[in-house]
C-alpha cells in the first residue's frame, strides 16, 4: 500500500495519546470516544494542523463503519449525495455510521444546503465529521447542527519533537539544526513539514534544499516588513529580488500569517483586501502589480 511509503500517512497518530498538540480538545474527544456518543462535528483551522487526523482517530477508536470523502476532489454534490446515501442506507457491521467530509469548505453554498438535508435524513444512525480551513465558508444551518472546534497549530517545539521521532523511526541521520530548519520552513503546516523532510532525505541523511530555505526566508522577511510597516520601496525590492512565481500562493501565505503582522482590530479589513487580490490574481495581466496593490492596501489599513 502507498500509505506504507508516505510518511504523513505511515506516521499519522492512531489515538489521542499520540496526537500532536491541541491539549484543550483532548478531554472532550476522549469523552466522545469512551461513550461512543458522537455528535455532528465541525473541525476548522489552518491547513495541516491535524483536523483530518483527529477525525480519523475518532472513527478508528469507536465501533463504527465510516466513509471518507474529500470535498475538494468530489465537488459535484450529486456524487457526494449518492456516495453518502449508498453508505448510510446499507447494512453495516456496526450500529453507528460516520461520514468524514474533508475540506467541506470547497462545497458551494447550494451544495452545502443539499448536504444539510442529507444530514437530517440520516441523522438517526449516521454522524458527520466535517473539516475545513475557512469556517466562515460553511453555511449557518450546517454550523448550527455541529459541535464546532478550532483545531489550532501545535507549538513549534511539539512539531519538532514529532518530526524528530519520525526521523529516528525511519533511521534518518539528522542534526538538531536540520530539524529546526525543516520546522521553520513548513510551520504551522505539520503535513508540509513532514513531506519536506521526506523529500529532502537522501541516502538516510537530511539534505536541506538551499532554495527552499531562501524561499521561506524571504516570506518571513515580507511578514516582518508588514508588521513594521516598512516602506513600499523596500517591500517592492524584496518581491522583485526573489522572482516570485506563484502570487496566489503568496497571498494565501499572508492569510495564514495574518496574526503576525496585522494590527489588532484590522484583521477583517485585511482579509477583504486578501480576498480581492486573490480574485484579481486569476485575471491580472501583471500579477506583480496586482500583488503590490494588495501591499499598498495592507500598509494603509488602520485599526
Amino acid at each position: 500500500m502507498i500509505d506504507q511509503y508516505i510518511w504523513t500517512e505511515k506516521h499519522r497518530p492512531k489515538d489521542l495519546k499520540n496526537y500532536v498538540g491541541n491539549e484543550h480538545l483532548r478531554s472532550k474527544f476522549e469523552g466522545y470516544i469512551s461513550s461512543s456518543d458522537i455528535p455532528h462535528l465541525l473541525l476548522y483551522g489552518k491547513a495541516g494542523t491535524g483536523k483530518t487526523t483527529l477525525a480519523k482517530i475518532i472513527v478508528k477508536n469507536v465501533s463504527s463503519d465510516y466513509l471518507y470523502i474529500n470535498a475538494s476532489d468530489e465537488r459535484n454534490i450529486d456524487t457526494v449525495r449518492d456516495k453518502i446515501k449508498t453508505f448510510a442506507s446499507s447494512v453495516g457491521f456496526n450500529p453507528l455510521k460516520i461520514v468524514i467530509l474533508d475540506e467541506a469548505d470547497y462545497l458551494t453554498p447550494v451544495s452545502q444546503a443539499a448536504l444539510r438535508n442529507i444530514m437530517e435524513t440520516f441523522s438517526q444512525h449516521t454522524r458527520f465529521i466535517l473539516t475545513c480551513n475557512y469556517v466562515e465558508r460553511i453555511i449557518d444551518p450546517i454550523q448550527s447542527r455541529c459541535q464546532a472546534y478550532n483545531v489550532k497549530p501545535p507549538s513549534k517545539k511539539e512539531v519538532a519533537s514529532h518530526l524528530y521521532n519520525i526521523l529516528q523511526t525511519e533511521g534518518v541521520q539528522c542534526k538538531v539544526d536540520d530539524v529546526a530548519v525543516l520546522v521553520n520552513m513548513g510551520y504551522p503546516d505539520i503535513r508540509q513539514v513532514i513531506n519536506s523532510a521526506q523529500r529532502q532525505t537522501v541516502g538516510g541523511k537530511i539534505k536541506i534544499d538551499a532554495s527552499s530555505v531562501i524561499e521561506q526566508s524571504y516570506k518571513q522577511q515580507l511578514v516582518e516588513h508588514l508588521s513594521k510597516k516598512s516602506s513600499l520601496r523596500s517591500i517592492r525590492q524584496l518581491v522583485a529580488d526573489n522572482h516570485v512565481q506563484d502570487y496566489n500562493e503568496l497571498i494565501k501565505f499572508l492569510y495564514d500569517e495574518l496574526d503576525n503582522y496585522a494590527p489588532s482590530g484590522s484583521e477583517p479589513q485585511i482579509i477583504l483586501h486578501l480576498s480581492e487580490a486573490q480574485y484579481r490574481d486569476v485575471h491580472a495581466v501583471d500579477k506583480e502589480i496586482n500583488f503590490m496593490a494588495l501591499i499598498v492596501n495592507i500598509l494603509k489599513t488602520e485599526t
